[in-house]
């Protein structure tokens, strides 16, 4: 690996650097100064490049060196139209980069800002990682870079080392998947280590004989790339094996045969680990050395739940919504001070508007409890559960809809100029 160019500590004695980063399902936000202008990226280990989405005036960054280009996605889709810049400057606190290749997608083709509830300008991958040592802990939303010439691993008795091997610039490890409900037989496979990706397992069907989906399953969009959307079946397995760890009864997705073609430059590959299984242990991503040091966290036993309403919600933006706010007003007459007939109270409500924000259906799975109840693409989430939309994160949204089956949901929506309400429960098909 070049160690030339990239991302360096302005001093060299300089020994670490500590950020704090948001967990929005299950992927790392983290804050990246480009050309002097603070913008919010995407930690992804699966990527070889860095990627701004289209930026709006006041996210101006001054682009250098630039020059048309396409890029091709995962999904159903064409190669996309893209911007390459080159000589930017990149910043992390102390962390810097003077000579940063950054491609802009012209157009925002899957509006990720409104899919993680908060903007996110763009993602960053390899050109960040390969000449420093992280350590990501996801229980304390912490990442510590560390200065590979200064860094000393310490002892850690529960931690185990793994090589990784690089293609393309991106990393891959070794590890175990049982795919044999009835036998104890374990598949060795290859797999991308994708800290951008929110699933906890990808494998791509047909790569090895036994690698197909189980009897159980579901078809669903997977996610949404450059070039499309992603489907695949999502299902799950008896377990995972990291060298010692076991993971049990992951949920896995299996790719439909093109997303797999397209995913599949390296022929060796058969899926990903995404960020619901690292987010279950403390990880040391250390690209300089070629290896990755895992620590399990106590979460490692937790379970691997999913969306089980088949609805796809989205941020809506902010909306102007007015607030009832009760006031007790008591006033006095110039009576008698402790006669209660000379006492008055008095109510005045008062409103108040606030921009809130505010969330929409983006698609709903065909056959899926919510699509039974009747709910609709485009429909508008006023309430769920009693609790008004715009108290909720998008997170929270998501974590009602992955709590347990048979949870009763009441969603209260607005469809054009009418309130609607539905009823349904979560079901569990996997």
């Amino acid at each position: 690996m070049n160690s030339q160019l990239g991302f360096h500590f302005k001093k060299s004695a300089v020994i670490k650097q500590k950020i704090d980063f948001k967990l929005i399902n299950n992927l790392i936000v983290i804050p990246i100064e480009i050309n002097g202008k603070e913008l919010s990226f995407i930690l992804d280990t699966g990527v070889n490049k860095t990627i701004l989405f289209s930026l709006s005036k006041n996210d101006s960054v001054g682009l250098k060196d630039v020059k048309k280009v396409k890029l091709q996605g995962l999904g159903k889709g064409n190669p996309v139209d893209a911007l390459l810049s080159k000589n930017n400057n990149l910043r992390i606190n102390n962390i810097f980069s003077t000579n940063e290749t950054v491609y802009v997608i012209l157009r925002d083709y899957f509006d990720l800002s409104s899919k993680m509830g908060t903007t996110i300008h763009g993602i960053i991958g390899y050109n960040l990682l390969k000449n420093l040592i992280l350590k990501i802990n996801y229980n304390s939303k912490k990442i510590t870079f560390y200065n590979p010439k200064k860094f000393n691993y310490k002892n850690c008795r529960k931690c185990e080392i793994f090589p990784l091997e690089f293609y393309r610039k991106k990393p891959y490890i070794d590890v175990q998947v049982q795919l044999d409900t009835v036998g104890n037989t374990v598949t060795d496979v290859k797999m991308l280590i994708d800290s951008g990706g929110s699933d906890a397992i990808w494998l791509f069907e047909g790569t090895k004989e036994t690698i197909q989906t189980p009897i159980l399953f579901f078809n669903d969009i997977l996610g949404e790339g450059l070039s499309g959307f992603i489907y695949g079946n999502r299902s799950r397995i008896p377990k995972m094996k990291i060298g010692s760890f076991v993971i049990e009864k992951p949920t896995v997705s299996f790719l439909d045969s093109l997303s797999t073609r397209n995913a599949r430059n390296f022929s060796k590959r058969n899926g990903s680990i995404g960020g619901n299984i690292l987010k279950r242990f403390k990880v040391w991503i250390d690209y300089p050395n070629k290896k990755i040091t895992l620590k399990k966290s106590a979460s490692l036993k937790g379970g691997f739940n999913y969306n089980m309403s088949g609805l796809d919600v989205v941020y809506n933006g902010n909306k102007l919504v007015k607030i009832k706010d009760d006031t007790k007003i008591i006033s006095y007459s110039k009576g008698d001070f402790t006669s209660t007939s000379s006492k008055t109270i008095s109510f005045t409500t008062n409103y108040s508007f606030k921009f809130l924000p505010s969330y929409k259906v983006d698609k709903v799975i065909n056959g899926s409890v919510a699509d039974i109840a009747g709910i609709k693409s485009g429909d508008i989430i006023l309430k769920i559960n009693g609790t008004s939309a715009h108290d909720l994160k998008l997170n929270d949204i998501i974590h009602k809809f992955q709590e347990k089956d048979g949870k009763k949901i009441k969603i209260e929506i607005k469809r054009g100029r009418e309130v609607l309400k539905f009823n349904f429960r979560l079901k569990k098909r996997i």
